[in-house]
Parts: C-alpha cells; structure tokens; sequence
C-alpha cells in the first residue's frame, strides 16, 4: 500500500509538472508572437513568487540601440491587452532590457554577439577542458550547431567548441566606460 500510494502521488506530481511546463510554452508563444509584431525579441521571461511576470525585451534589429523606458512601457500596454484577452494566470506584469549582461539563450545569440566577452557556465565539464564548466572568453561565429568561445587555458589560448543544449548559463560580459565624454 505505501509503494503505491509513492507511485500514485508522483504520477500526479508528474502530471502537473507537466500542465505547467505547457502552460509556460503557451504563454512564451503568446509573449513572443505579441512582442515580435511590435518590432522586439523576447530574450527571456520568468514567472516569479506572488503571481509576478518578467518579460525582458530587446530590439530584432541589432542596430536600434538600447531599450527605453518608452519601449518598455509600449509592450507594457500591449501584453496587458492580450494577457487579459486570453485570460492569461499573472497578478503583475514587469518588462524590462536585458541590462548589460545580458543572457544568451537561443543559437542566433551567439551569432549576434560575435566579436563580444562573455561568461558561459556548462551543464557538465567539456573533454579536453581541465574538468571546468565555467568559461569566460570572446564568441565565436558559430559554425552550424557547434558554439565557439575562445578562452584563456592553462597553455593559452584555447577554444571550446560547444552545443547550445550544453550550455546552462551564459551571459555577455558587461562593457561599461566611466570616463568622462569631456575632451
């Protein structure tokens, strides 16, 4: 009785994991579609504690500039629009750029920031590479499926080759310029 009772309480454990896994891909869609109208990309969105929902934005087109305030503010207007429409589960909405250092989720992120700094953090240690997952090193084209960093090794410099399903984390390395515009 008690091994079926354990059985019976994780398939049912299973099962909404698995209604809220769909339910998050749906909601992605909808953000997704809604905001790429708009002229955006969704670089990512997290639903929080308390009913809160993240949406960071940033321009398709790489040479818009930075997210505004304005912007922010215009997909603001538009997602409360189509969440109430489709009855979408939130209590707050929140939509922000993806700040400085910004994540790197889809393959066609490491193709767009190729040239630039980042940090990459691996789900497992890579062959060849000292038993680390944690690299920080300049992106790569990518060639095909295989992402590229060049990184600093022990003998110096190396490349790790990669595929975006090894990749747990990854970030750009924020570039920020104090000194005065004075000259």
């Amino acid at each position: 009785m008690p091994i079926f009772f354990f059985v019976k309480q994780f398939a049912c454990c299973h099962i909404a994991a698995n209604v809220e896994w769909r339910i998050a891909l749906q909601l992605q869609d909808l953000i997704e579609k809604t905001i790429a109208g708009m002229g955006y990309e969704l670089v990512d969105f997290e639903r929080a504690a308390h009913g809160l929902l993240r949406v960071y934005i940033d321009f398709a087109d790489a040479d818009r500039g930075s997210i505004t305030v304005d912007d922010c503010e215009k997909v603001t207007h538009q997602l409360l629009h189509v969440l109430t429409v489709e009855n979408a589960a939130y209590e707050r909405l929140e939509v922000s750029s993806p700040g400085l250092d910004r994540p790197l989720k889809k393959a066609a992120d490491y193709a767009r920031f190729a040239g630039q700094e980042a940090v990459v953090k691996l789900r497992v240690t890579m062959p060849g590479a000292s038993n680390r997952k944690s690299f920080q090193g300049i992106l790569h084209e990518p060639d095909g499926d295989t992402l590229k960093l060049e990184f600093e090794g022990n003998e110096g410099p190396a490349m790790l080759e990669f595929a975006l399903a090894d990749v747990d984390k990854a970030r750009l390395v924020p570039k920020v310029d104090f000194r005065s515009r004075k000259a």
